[in-house]
């Protein structure tokens, strides 16, 4: 069985919350959010800084969480420092969950302007506690895809790390519509769904996939999903949809921080072949880049995590 982690943490662990009207939405959730901040053991004067940005259905400080067989995040982090493949670093997990299971970190009426608060609020808010060498972000799924995206449209980022993340949205999001449509209509369309999803004693596996098609709706679109009834694709709708899609945002966006990309080579919703488009593309364009296809799924990959964040680290440490 794997290893579990008896370790104490022996950095700094601290807690505390801030408000934004960048989070303002229309989905009625919170605009003050918790952060959790980590801090290894020996650092001393400016540290470089990583965020993690959550998969859906996640949030950042979930990760300090005691799980068995396994380890925190922070222990993972201490773990790397004391190895010394990592310089100290300044660890940060926001909370960036939404009622609608999560956000994939770019501005949205709907949810709220996540890629603002990350670039402009949460960014200043650490400034003004810590002494920071320069930021990074780093996360897998839909927190892959934020830190990817975010890479290319933001020039506040000295290095990002995307595990898996959100790409391909032909074979990611528009093989799910038929089964979302199905879901929907069962509740008497998108809002019926909304309102059960609200009320139910506990969500399906079935629900959470429709909820994220949803969330994806709200995220790219207007809340409504680029099909007709008939399940036939609004040509209009989908090509905004599709303007979000790492593949098409390269074209116009090529200038990336140091970047690192991997990916499972058998993962369930077929990121490997948006991520592969993605890899040769970049190399036919001349942006550098850490790429890696891995034996392994979309799930259980936080080992990973172990190669990304010394990664980083050395990454910010060496443009400081």
């Amino acid at each position: 069985m794997p290893a579990h982690s008896f370790e104490p943490i022996r950095g700094i662990l601290e807690r505390f919350s801030f408000s934004s009207k960048n989070l303002e939405n229309k989905i009625g959730d919170p605009i003050e959010r918790e952060i959790l901040v980590h801090i290894s053991p020996g650092g001393e004067g400016p540290l470089p800084c990583i965020i993690y940005l959550a998969p859906f259905t996640g949030t950042g400080f979930a990760r300090a969480n005691w799980r068995a067989f396994s380890e925190t995040l922070p222990q993972r982090h201490e773990r790397l420092v004391s190895s010394g493949i990592m310089p100290p670093s300044i660890l940060v997990m926001p909370d960036t969950f939404t009622s609608m299971g999560g956000n994939q970190f770019i501005d949205s009426e709907i949810l709220g302007d996540w890629g603002s608060w990350l670039n402009d609020d949460l960014r200043r808010e650490i400034n003004s506690r810590y002494d920071v060498s320069g930021f990074g972000l780093v996360g897998k799924s839909s927190g892959g895809y934020g830190a990817l995206v975010r890479g290319m449209l933001d020039d506040c980022w000295d290095a990002v790390a995307c595990h898996s993340g959100d790409c391909g949205f032909e074979l990611l999001f528009g093989i799910e519509m038929g089964n979302t449509l199905t879901q929907i209509n069962a509740h008497g369309g998108m809002s019926g769904f909304l309102e059960y999803v609200k009320n139910a004693n506990s969500l399906k596996g079935d629900d959470f996939h429709t909820l994220m098609i949803a969330a994806m709706a709200s995220t790219y679109s207007d809340g409504t999903l680029p099909i007709d009834e008939n399940c036939i694709f609004d040509d209009e709708k989908w090509s905004e949809w599709k303007s979000w899609d790492p593949l098409q945002m390269i074209e116009d966006h090529r200038q990336l921080p140091p970047c690192w990309i991997d990916v499972g080579d058998s993962d369930q919703y077929n990121i490997q072949y948006g991520l592969r488009q993605l890899h040769e593309r970049m190399t036919e364009l001349k942006i550098e880049h850490e790429w890696e296809e891995f034996p392994g799924t979309h799930s259980g990959i936080d080992h990973r995590l172990d190669l990304s964040l010394p990664w980083m680290a050395n990454q910010i440490q060496s443009v400081s």
